[in-house]
């Protein structure tokens, strides 16, 4: 029996940009950008004085005209910090597609919004997406995701905080992120090891297009699924960077076409063109060229 884990996410997560709540012009401004997916932000990005205003613009957001063809994820304070009760109440009546918790450290942090949304009866499409930003998070990275395999989770993803990792760590944002590699490779394992995505940390210096383009390169190559973004100037780089390649597709459609051919039927390995190819390697190309069909429905006519 295949013990790989399914593939339970083939939502594009190229460029997911965070939008602070408090601005209401950057709100509105997420209708016209190219990104996949739009955290809006109730958290580090809002002043303490701010967070009740920032609750309301998004109810006013929400209540206006659909944000089409993106993921919509809220993220909310801790529930311990006092403001987290309140943006949780927020997320059950607006019900975005998901839920972003800041510094999880352990499966129990996610099990217990998980029972919160399960007990206010919100729809199963609610996801839970979780912040991997603290030396513990990193830690029990596999045990976090690993909750995403138990009955009734709605994990669907994790994502890299580096600021706040390089906070606690002491570790210096030296380019090519030499010291933090081996701590994304760990989130990234977790995630192959349950079916779920991971999100490379944001980019500070949004000005700076060579080292993002650079920074996205090694994200990709690490086997994330996107980036979280700061600012919409780096949504272009992001979608290129992380969306598949036309030689990548031509390859997953040649490989589709191989095993579609009778003479492979009922084989688990097959002979294309010299490389021994093997089912497994089906499934991938088939979830790249359906990413490559979203992307295509995404551009105008």
């Amino acid at each position: 029996m295949s013990r790989t884990p399914p593939l339970r996410s083939l939502r594009l997560r190229r460029s997911v940009l965070s939008v602070p709540a408090i601005n209401a012009r950057a709100l509105e401004k997420t209708h016209s950008l190219d990104c996949d997916a739009v955290i809006f932000d109730l958290e580090d990005s809002v002043a303490p004085e701010k967070k009740a205003e920032a609750r309301d613009n998004l109810k006013d957001f929400f209540a206006g005209p659909a944000l089409e063809g993106k993921e919509r994820i809220i993220r909310i304070n801790s529930l311990s910090s006092g403001f987290g009760p309140a943006d949780l109440e927020l997320v059950k009546a607006l019900s975005p597609d998901a839920v972003l918790l800041p510094k999880v450290d352990e499966p129990q942090d996610v099990m217990v919004i998980g029972d919160l949304l399960a007990e206010a009866y919100a729809p199963e499409e609610l996801r839970i997406w979780a912040m991997i930003e603290t030396p513990r998070g990193v830690l029990n990275a596999a045990a976090i995701a690993e909750s995403g395999r138990t009955p009734g989770s709605r994990l669907d993803c994790l994502v890299v905080g580096l600021n706040d990792l390089r906070k606690e760590t002491g570790v210096l944002p030296q380019p090519g992120r030499t010291y933090l590699v081996p701590w994304l490779m760990q989130v990234v394992l977790a995630v192959k090891a349950y079916g779920l995505d991971a999100l490379d940390s944001v980019f500070n210096d949004f000005r700076d297009g060579d080292a993002f383009d650079s920074e996205c390169a090694q994200g990709r190559a690490m086997g994330f699924a996107g980036k979280m973004l700061i600012h919409p100037a780096q949504i272009e780089a992001a979608n290129r960077h992380f969306g598949p390649s036309a030689e990548e597709i031509a390859e997953a459609e040649a490989i589709i076409a191989a095993f579609a051919d009778p003479a492979a039927e009922g084989r688990n390995v097959i002979n294309a063109n010299g490389r021994m190819i093997e089912r497994l390697h089906l499934v991938q190309a088939e979830a790249l060229v359906h990413k490559a069909h979203l992307i295509s429905a995404r551009k105008p006519a």
